[in-house]
């Protein structure tokens, strides 16, 4: 705002694209919260933003991290005006492109969602019934980082408290970006961060419990065996390669390590499978175990994500997490995108029918409460 920035820009976004309120908030990513109505705030590649949709369209504001206000002042104190007034045109040039390539990067704005939904649509009838009602759930594309140390605090929880959790570890040893009314926003710890040895400790008594030891082990193994790009480094592998490499992990079963292949490192038809997927492969596809399973093994994994993989295709990661997101409680009564809009329609045709015959009542009751003229009192 102090350098004159618009307050809002935006991306031509039709909402069977995206929608923020399912996609967001679907257990995909922890950091974000919706703080006004259709209003949501979070940080992603080292910025706090708020996105919102309006006239098939995502408006996003960036918010200015306290880092680069402290590093402003020094370059401005260092400067003349004139070459001072060049070099903040330039920059914000430079920072807009930035912000919008991050936005197109991290919802894979460069996959048309649309295409996908009419070929699983067409391979699965079930599937073809929700879509109108989940319509826009993307795939998010996450630090690995983020999304690995994320998912190890997964184990034996449940959404809310994750997030608590995530917001926790990101307060204590995230770099803080900014601070807007009284919410303080960090960045995600670095692994250099988590590594620390009294990590374990300090998260313990931030109530992270047994996972505490997964999240500091973790860290320290992939800095002291691979280094700290290793991770990303995973994106060029084959899926099967990359999910064998994160199970070496502590706190890495298959499922988180398929939560991580799927949303950080490019491995679309990673399937990740947990009791609500299980569920979904028995009720709605009525799929039988061979052995007749009555908890997730890796075999029964395997032979869920496969099943999945043969119906829905090369996207089957994606396709799994619109079901996901049907089922959880909290999206129960959503309403169908295309019923939703008639009904409005019909109820703008009823208010208007309404008003019409309010008026003509109205002016009925008029006449009728009119008096009566003197000549026609005389005939009567």
């Amino acid at each position: 705002m102090s350098l004159g920035r618009p307050l809002w820009r935006s991306l031509e976004m039709v909402r069977s694209e995206l929608r923020l309120e399912l996609t967001l908030a679907c257990g995909q990513s922890f950091r974000w919260r919706e703080t006004a109505e259709g209003h949501w705030t979070g940080v992603m590649g080292g910025r706090v933003w708020t996105l919102t949709q309006l006239d098939n369209k995502l408006w996003y504001y960036v918010y200015e991290n306290q880092q680069d206000r402290i590093h402003r002042k020094w370059t401005e104190e260092e400067s003349e005006p004139e070459t001072k007034y060049i070099g903040d045109v330039k920059a914000d040039a430079q920072t807009y492109s930035e912000e919008e390539r991050l936005l197109k990067d991290y919802f894979q704005l460069n996959i048309n969602l649309e295409e996908l939904y009419k070929d699983w649509g067409e391979r699965d009838t079930h599937f073809k019934k929700l879509a109108d009602t989940f319509s826009g759930v993307r795939m998010l594309r996450q630090d690995p980082t983020e999304c690995l140390f994320s998912f190890i605090c997964t184990s034996n929880n449940h959404i809310s408290r994750i997030q608590g959790m995530v917001e926790r570890l990101c307060l204590t040893l995230g770099i803080k970006l900014c601070q807007l009314d009284e919410t303080s926003y960090h960045d995600f710890p670095s692994l250099s961060a988590l590594a620390e040895s009294n990590v374990e400790a300090c998260l313990r008594d931030l109530g992270f419990g047994y996972r505490a030891k997964f999240l500091q082990q973790s860290a320290k193994t992939i800095l002291d065996s691979h280094g700290p790009h290793w991770l990303s480094g995973l994106r060029n592998v084959p899926y099967h390669e990359a999910r064998d490499a994160l199970r070496t992990l502590s706190g890495v079963g298959t499922k988180v390590a398929d939560c991580v292949c799927l949303m950080s490192l490019d491995k679309t038809e990673a399937v990740p499978v947990d009791t609500h997927v299980w569920q979904i492969a028995k009720r709605d596809y009525k799929f039988i175990s061979s052995h007749g399973q009555k908890t997730i093994t890796d075999k029964l994994h395997r032979d869920i994500g496969d099943f999945f993989k043969n119906l829905w295709g090369p996207y089957a990661g994606w396709a799994q997490s619109v079901l996901f997101c049907s089922d959880l409680k909290k999206f129960q009564n959503m309403t169908p995108v295309t019923k939703k809009l008639k009904r409005e329609i019909k109820c703008e045709e009823d208010t208007v029918k309404e008003t019409v015959l309010s008026k003509i009542i109205k002016q009925e009751n008029i006449k009728k409460k009119r008096p009566v003229s003197t000549k026609r009192q005389k005939h009567l």
